[in-house]
C-alpha cells in the first residue's frame, strides 16, 4: 500500500512485530487499516528477527469489504532498536 507523503513521495507502510501485537499464531487479524493475514513463514522471520519490519501489501477486494491485507519483503534493522511502544 502506497500513499502520498507530504511532499509528494511515495510512502512505504511497514509493520512490525509490535504493531502487529505481537501475535503467536498464524491467521487472520483485525489491524487498523482492515484485516492483515499473518503466515506461518511471517512468524518464523519475526521468532528470528524481532525487529524486523514487513511492508504492508493491500489484496484486492469489492468496495464495500473491509480491506485485506497480508505481509510482503521484510527488512532487519542494521542495529536493534527499541520500540517504545
Amino acid at each position: 500500500m502506497r500513499k502520498l507523503g507530504t511532499e509528494g513521495q511515495s510512502v512505504v507502510n511497514k509493520v512490525t512485530w509490535q504493531k502487529a501485537g505481537r501475535v503467536t499464531e498464524p491467521g487472520r487479524y483485525m489491524f487498523r487499516y482492515g484485516w492483515l493475514t499473518i503466515t506461518a513463514e511471517d512468524l518464523a522471520i519475526w521468532r528470528q528477527f524481532p525487529a524486523a519490519s514487513f511492508t504492508l501489501v493491500k489484496l484486492p477486494s469489492t468496495p464495500d469489504a473491509p480491506e485485506e491485507f497480508h505481509l510482503g519483503a521484510f527488512e532487519i534493522p542494521a542495529s536493534p532498536t527499541v520500540d517504545e511502544h
